[in-house]
């Protein structure tokens, strides 16, 4: 027999493996399959949601904004296997449409660096919410032009385990609500506002008017932030990696501080820097 000779018992384990592939990806437990290699150019970039439309995926991110009542579902593509996963015995029942598709088609929206686990909730934005709706709260955090939409969900995620009241930042230079943050935010993004505002200076003045104080985190900053800390409303302002805060927004800012670090780095990823001042700024408000 030629060993390129298949028998149905080698089409039959063939088969098995491919199957258990299969459900691994569906689970996240390996990436998704990599695309086939056509001839002539081909477009890799993944579709995205045409008008006033988000895409979220992945387990946890989906399984949120499920149980978010303030998020608009338009319809789901998923597996069985995350059918089961996400909890949803009964498809008709839901009061929105689902799909059962296979791992493959949500790859070919998405494209292959998204880990879906079997999953994509097309949903409406979530509504908007303005800076006065958080005057009875005592801590949020404000971003001054931080755009990389994995760190802003990280962030997301440190704000809810702090209690904050909303993540703060520009409607420019920084990520709209989308996929790639809400499934860096693990299910965060349903938890607490976003507000996108168009002018951070003049939305520093409000929180002002409001009775917060507004301290930017800078490295050359006059005093440690634990030093400087004086009302019991406070507003975090992290400026983006590298350039950090700009200039009016340090002018603006009631103070400003440092992170003092005793060990040979002495800068951090902006993720980790907003989870520290919330910890020492929830630490403060403890008091």
């Amino acid at each position: 027999m030629s060993k390129d000779t298949k028998t149905p018992k080698d089409t039959h384990y063939a088969n098995l493996r491919r199957a258990v592939r299969d459900q691994k990806r569906e689970r996240g437990e390996l990436p998704p399959a990599p695309a086939f290699k056509r001839k002539g150019p081909v477009d890799k970039k993944p579709a995205l949601p045409g008008g006033d439309l988000v895409w979220l995926y992945g387990i946890h991110t989906v399984r949120a904004a499920l149980d978010n009542p303030s998020r608009k579902l338009l319809s789901l593509k998923a597996t069985k296997n995350a059918l089961a996963r996400l909890e949803i015995s009964d498809v008709e029942a839901q009061p929105f449409p689902i799909e059962i598709v296979s791992p493959q088609d949500i790859d070919k929206l998405l494209g292959d660096d998204a880990i879906h686990q079997g999953v994509l909730l097309e949903t409406r934005p979530l509504p908007v919410r303005k800076l006065d709706s958080l005057k009875d709260r005592p801590l949020i955090l404000v971003l001054d032009q931080v755009t990389d939409p994995h760190n802003v969900g990280a962030i997301l995620r440190s704000a809810v385990a702090f209690d904050a009241a909303a993540v703060v930042t520009t409607e420019r230079h920084s990520p709209a609500e989308s996929g790639v943050m809400a499934k860096s935010a693990s299910g965060a993004l349903e938890l607490i506002p976003y507000i996108q505002i168009t002018n951070l200076a003049d939305a520093l003045e409000e929180l002002h008017r409001l009775g917060f104080e507004t301290i930017g985190l800078d490295s050359e900053g006059p005093q440690p932030l634990e030093q400087t800390f004086s009302k019991d409303k406070v507003a975090l302002v992290l400026g983006a990696e590298g350039k950090g805060l700009r200039q009016k927004t340090r002018n603006t800012c009631t103070a400003l501080a440092r992170l003092d670090m005793p060990g040979a780095i002495k800068s951090l990823n902006v993720s980790n820097a907003a989870a520290i001042s919330l910890y020492a700024a929830r630490t403060h408000l403890m008091k």
